[in-house]
């Protein structure tokens, strides 16, 4: 998992729940590295997991609230950073529909071994199902990044979530809008 994802997360732990309690987490998740990440260098995303899931329980919030919160805010840095990916699309639904075949590709071309989730798409009336799957099993996190999107975009919709299997690893998330 590229490192920007690491170094945004502390960023947000300290800024939300202060400097005491990210020294907490990270002293209790027992990491390899420490915490110490670089933004362009590449982690384990079990890592990402350790701190959600001591951040879960020194805050009592549960983590699947945790990773939708962080989807969400890391969806603004992705927004700003990459301004010129999305500068073209017109609304949220336009760039969920070009996340393979356009998006993906880009951030290929800029960080080839990073190993992205799959999303596929279609419509089901007025509704935009997209298909998550990734060995990761951070659906959640999707779900926030989707709430990010549409944020950012100004739109409003309903977001149903619902497991495709028990690991995890596949998810199905239907957006209507209002």
């Amino acid at each position: 998992m590229k490192g920007v994802v690491f170094t945004e997360f502390i960023e947000m732990v300290e800024s939300q729940f202060g400097d005491e309690v990210l020294e907490q987490i990270i002293e209790k998740a027992n990491l390899p590295h420490n915490a110490e990440y670089t933004a362009v260098g590449s982690y384990p995303h079990e890592e990402l997991v350790s701190l959600v899931l001591e951040l879960s329980t020194e805050s009592n919030v549960p983590v699947p609230d945790l990773l939708k919160a962080y989807g969400k805010h890391f969806f603004g840095i992705l927004g700003k950073s990459y301004a010129s990916m999305i500068s073209d699309v017109k609304d949220g639904f336009e760039l969920f529909q070009k996340l393979e075949n356009y998006i993906h590709v880009e951030v290929k071309k800029l960080y080839p071994e990073a190993e992205l989730p799959k999303f596929d798409t279609e419509w089901e009336g007025d509704s935009l199902v997209m298909y998550y799957q990734s060995s990761r099993k951070l659906g959640d996190f999707a779900h926030g990044l989707i709430e990010g999107c549409l944020e950012h975009f100004d739109q409003q919709a309903s977001i149903t979530q619902h497991p495709l299997n028990k690991d995890g690893t596949r998810v199905k998330f239907t957006l209507t809008p209002h």
